[in-house]
């Protein structure tokens, strides 16, 4: 019993320790510095909206491309789209949102487009969030790729058009493409060449009247809390932590992200259960 007793208390030490470490990184912090930079407008959120995510790799995250439905956990992948998601249907339980992670790893603008009607379109997105630049461009250091920012920006501003006109309504989302310097994937060859397709996206942003999420600015403001490998796997592709960054970031730019309904009140204490828990 006194040893039962004795690792519960350990158990409770390590939990306590985890959090308080988890929260001295001060991810509210970085996200709120970096959008406040930008003076981000923020997306209301209506009932039955449809919220679509197009990207690369860094959204497709592993998802299962045979069964594309909504708010299924095999269908959202394993990266920041399904802990957005969570975070959606979490705080927004009355809404009957619609999410789908429609992210095609290893493609580049051009590539998606020929899928766009089928994976963007057709779906009649509300909100459509894009982040799109890393492979356009680290295609080209191999020489496998002749495309130019040029070509990213034309490709990118033919898909919106696209987009705007069947879809006249639809709110628009553009995630910054990042890279974190000295790790792995990521030399100095990238720069400065990849701040132009970073530029590029912004200029796009404020074209279309999209709200921009300053991803790089995010990351490059994280590694004062915690080291590269911390954020992301190999420059580009980011880790759990790295995931949980940028969903937090998607959810800031959401009115009334923050606003607490009864029914969260009431789930208050289990939820907090299950965090710990799992931190546990």
């Amino acid at each position: 019993m006194t040893e039962c007793k004795t690792q519960s208390k350990d158990k409770r030490f390590v939990k306590n320790v985890a959090i308080s470490t988890i929260a001295s990184l001060g991810i509210s912090e970085i996200i709120s510095t970096s959008l406040a930079k930008r003076n981000v407008n923020k997306i209301s959120l209506n009932n039955n909206d449809i919220v679509v995510f197009q990207g690369d790799s860094i959204t497709d995250a592993g998802r299962n491309r045979k069964n594309s439905i909504s708010n299924n956990c095999y269908s959202l992948g394993y990266g920041y789209v399904y802990i957005t998601a969570l975070e959606l249907l979490d705080k927004f339980t009355t809404k009957n949102l619609h999410i789908f992670n429609m992210g095609m790893g290893c493609k580049k603008v051009s590539q998606l487009a020929e899928l766009w009607d089928s994976n963007c379109i057709n779906l009649k997105p509300n909100v459509l969030s894009i982040l799109l630049g890393v492979n356009d461009f680290w295609c080209t250091i191999s020489n496998v790729y002749k495309g130019s920012v040029e070509t990213y920006q034309t490709d990118l501003q033919k898909i919106l058009d696209k987009t705007k006109k069947a879809l006249p309504d639809v709110k628009l989302i553009i995630g910054e493409p990042f890279a974190v310097k000295h790790i792995k994937l990521v030399d100095e060859t990238w720069f400065p060449k990849f701040d132009e397709y970073r530029e590029s996206a912004l200029k796009i942003a404020d074209k279309y009247n999209a709200v921009f999420i300053p991803y790089q600015s995010i990351f490059d403001k994280a590694l004062s809390f915690a080291p590269a490998d911390y954020w992301t796997l190999d420059g580009i592709y980011p880790s759990v932590a790295g995931a949980n960054l940028m969903a937090y970031a998607w959810m800031e730019v959401i009115e009334n992200h923050n606003e607490t309904d009864m029914r969260l009140i009431l789930w208050d204490d289990s939820r907090t259960f299950i965090k710990n828990i799992i931190i546990t």
